[in-house]
């Protein structure tokens, strides 16, 4: 899982571009002569190239599981952590940054950013382009109901999975024949999103397996109002939900990966697919009412340590 770079805009900042890469070493599919070849789904039609990213990532879902990868379990006796190392790990992850803002896939200088969240209710809405079979409409819509209220008990912060209309937070699941369809809603959404965010959602090779953009207001660049998750409706279930776990719990602002969380999803080895025990510590001590948007690591670090402490009485 590897973070891409905060893009500012004019009027409304894109502090950050979250995506989940392909990290499993697995060769690419052969695709059948004639780029527009269709076959039926249950759906409808399915073009050759979604047909394609289909089988490609149920062999990515499958080489992962095979190599012990995408865990379930939220951690163990071979995962230990305390408090100092949840602390640690939380700094990294949400006052750090991968990629350089506004910079591409440039690497970040290093230094520390101010701490990223919602000061008001988020409101998931989900949205299916219109190649999605309409038979996984309310699968989906249940796990992303399901986890929305899981969040909103870990952060004790305000946030409902209602309708797309009164949304905030929009989760787009959208197949590679919807990809018009996408980019229309999320320029719908940010009518003035910069040409860095829209040219990754143009582009969005197969590595891309889903993302998250998290816009500011005016007021403060850290204080998020919207958000966009995008979702590949070619995942087989466990990379659909594993995309779903981490790009709403970024789009909250665990902006960051981290080679040393573990265990987490905040990390690009893929060795967790669900969110962890460390992952709701991080959920927690993001929205303790003793932070707040913008605020330093500096200021930060001895109250996370509080936090932590409170959290975390030991190895766990």
């Amino acid at each position: 899982m590897v973070g891409f770079p905060r893009l500012v805009l004019a009027f409304v900042a894109a502090l950050f571009v979250s995506a989940c890469l392909d990290a499993a070493a697995v060769p690419p599919p052969t695709r059948p002569a004639g780029a527009q070849a269709t076959v039926p789904t249950r759906g409808g039609v399915q073009s050759a190239a979604s047909a394609d990213l289909a089988r490609y990532y149920a062999r990515v879902q499958a080489e992962l599981l095979t190599q012990g990868l995408l865990r379930t379990d939220g951690g163990g006796p071979d995962t230990p952590f305390d408090a100092d190392i949840a602390v640690r790990n939380f700094e990294k992850i949400a006052f750090f940054d991968e990629y350089e803002r506004g910079g591409g896939l440039r690497a970040a200088s290093g230094a520390s950013v101010g701490l990223r969240r919602w000061p008001g209710a988020v409101r998931f809405g989900v949205e299916f382009g219109a190649s999605v079979d309409p038979a996984r409409h309310a699968t989906d819509r249940a796990a992303i109901a399901n986890y929305v209220q899981r969040l909103a008990n870990l952060t004790r912060h305000p946030m409902t999975a209602g309708s797309a209309a009164s949304a905030n937070f929009h989760v787009l699941i959208m197949s590679e024949d919807d990809r018009g369809q996408m980019l229309a809603r999320v320029q719908s959404i940010v009518p003035n999103i910069d040409r860095a965010s829209l040219g990754l959602l143009q582009s969005m090779p197969r590595g891309i397996h889903c993302l998250v953009m998290a816009f500011a207001g005016p007021d403060n660049d850290f204080a998020y109002t919207r958000a966009i998750a995008v979702i590949r409706a070619e995942h087989p279930d466990l990379l659909r939900l594993s995309c779903v776990h981490e790009e709403l719990a970024q789009g909250l602002g665990l902006a960051n990966d981290s080679p040393a969380a573990r265990p987490s999803i905040f990390n690009d080895d893929d060795e967790f697919a669900l969110l962890t025990a460390q992952d709701q510590i991080f959920l927690r001590m993001l929205y303790d009412p003793r932070l707040y948007p913008g605020m330093s690591l500096r200021d930060a670090h001895p109250i996370l340590i509080d936090i932590a402490n409170g959290l975390v009485s030991g190895p766990s």
